[in-house]
């Protein structure tokens, strides 16, 4: 891709686009409200498809059983919003063994297929290890000019070297995307995205007793603040709807910088002469909820 290209790939794409979703949904409560926004999203996105993320934790040992369990969360929360008409895949049941291996999956293969048959830009709006992006354009690398990735992965730039959750799962496949030249824009998690945060009076007030989909999400959220300890007093960051939205508009400032490299020690490695590509800086805490209420309710 031209570096004219690339640039143009970059910016806010104007009307209505195409796009999906790959999320580990069963990992945490945020996905849950990621893909909510998403599919009730249709001012903005026409949502062709969602991918199921490997991740893997004591109660989920395998990425395989990760992925399985959020396929499964998948169908649920499209049912609660009412949407059949959008197809689930399921995707990676490993992480990336290297830099150069895909791991074969119906996710990445419905993401290349449709990718190579488009005419726009497809938008692959990622919130979990990014392992099955990373694996179709290994398998075909002329999606790269088909595709704009928005990824919520790694630290602030300036952060310290240590690990966050959706790029240590998959450390290789983190290289991949930044250093594959696909036009890619980083929701950083901690310094940017850890603004989102919301408390119990709010979820009540916005979501309880509004419908099956406001409850339920009101309900596993103060279930895993309970789990944590947070009895008393708690508030939880939404960290996922941050890539639906960027995709909405001005709610989420971002500049350019060149790529940096991940390192396996969760770090970044810098140089100036690297490709571009956009990370975000700010996100407008009150504008995004206000939307995601709204649009919930």
């Amino acid at each position: 891709m031209t570096p004219e290209n690339l640039l143009s790939r970059l910016q806010y794409p104007t009307g209505k686009v195409n796009a999906i979703l790959d999320t580990d949904t069963y990992n945490e409560i945020d996905d849950q409200y990621a893909l909510a926004y998403f599919l009730k999203s249709s001012e903005k996105i026409n949502p062709l498809a969602v991918y199921a993320a490997p991740f893997s934790k004591p109660e989920f040992p395998t990425p395989a059983l990760g992925m399985e369990r959020s396929y499964e969360e998948i169908l649920n929360i499209m049912n609660l919003c009412n949407r059949p008409d959008v197809t689930a895949y399921r995707g990676s049941i490993n992480y990336l063994p290297d830099e150069k291996t895909p791991v074969d999956s119906p996710a990445a293969r419905d993401l290349i297929t449709r990718a190579m048959s488009s005419r726009e830009p497809l938008y692959v709006l990622a919130i979990g290890a990014i392992t099955n992006v990373a694996s179709a354009i290994l398998l075909e690398p002329e999606i790269i000019n088909k595709i704009v990735v928005v990824w919520l992965g790694g630290h602030a730039h300036y952060w310290p070297p240590w690990g966050e959750y959706n790029m240590a799962q998959d450390v290789a496949a983190g290289r991949v995307i930044f250093g594959c030249g696909v036009p890619l824009v980083q929701l950083p998690c901690m310094g940017v995205v850890s603004h989102l945060s919301t408390t119990e009076p709010e979820l009540k007030h916005h979501l309880k007793g509004t419908s099956p989909l406001g409850d339920y999400l009101y309900d596993i959220t103060c279930r895993e603040a309970i789990k944590d300890g947070g009895n008393l007093a708690w508030s939880r960051v939404i960290w996922d709807i941050s890539v639906v939205a960027w995709l909405l508009g001005d709610m989420v400032l971002d500049t350019l910088t060149p790529a940096p490299i991940p390192s396996y020690d969760q770090g970044y490695i810098h140089h100036p002469d690297r490709h571009l590509m956009k990370v975000a800086y700010h996100v407008n805490r009150d504008r995004i909820f206000l939307d995601l209420y709204t649009k919930l309710k």
